[in-house]
């Protein structure tokens, strides 16, 4: 039985809710009963092309306003929900949680630990503050991050981590691991550690 009663998911800096991944990720999920709501950020919002992000307060803000939102379309409460998103996505929630939003889980896409060719301006500092289970699904390969890197840091989180770690991968996923992250998701989100799900 999965415990999560929905999954929020956010995009990063140069993508929108119709990522591929998120929409292979709401086919499974919500076979499974579990409803995904896939968001844009504001500077999203204003229609495609190439446009800068937000500043992460404005990032935040959304994600708070859009958890709340999918939360009473569902008739349920945020501490109830998963959130989490792709690169930036995931770091604005990963954010929103430290900064006192109560949820059930964080789900972590390609976290940008550091900006490219930059390994000294860790994006690390919230991490003690974030208390509730978490998935983190990263390339092999990633620039922003590889696994080194995150085994020094990854300690300084409170909360139960869990990791997939995708081979022969970069920042953008390939499509040939859709679906070992697809099954990773799954897995967590309806495995043991589903019993442990609880506020942050």
């Amino acid at each position: 039985m999965v415990e999560t009663a929905g999954l929020v998911l956010f995009h990063g800096a140069g993508g929108d809710r119709d990522h591929r991944i998120f929409l292979r990720l709401e086919a499974e999920l919500e076979s499974m009963g579990v409803p995904v709501a896939r968001c844009n950020f504001p500077f999203r919002q204003r229609g495609p092309g190439r446009r800068p992000p937000d500043r992460m307060p404005v990032l935040v803000q959304s994600v708070l306003s859009q958890v709340e939102e999918a939360a009473d379309r569902w008739g349920k409460t945020p501490d109830q929900l998963v959130i989490g998103g792709r690169s930036l996505g995931g770091r604005a929630c990963s954010m929103a949680v430290a900064e006192g939003l109560a949820v059930a889980g964080l789900l972590l896409l390609s976290y940008p630990l550091h900006p490219a060719r930059k390994p000294d301006k860790l994006r690390t500092s919230h991490f003690p503050d974030l208390g509730c289970p978490i998935l983190l699904v990263q390339g092999s390969s990633d620039p922003l991050g590889k696994e080194a890197e995150f085994a020094k840091h990854l300690p300084a989180i409170p909360g139960p981590v869990t990791q997939v770690w995708l081979e022969r991968t970069g920042h953008d996923p390939v499509e040939r691991t859709d679906v070992t992250l697809v099954a990773g998701v799954s897995s967590w989100l309806s495995g043991p550690l589903a019993s442990g799900f609880g506020a942050c």
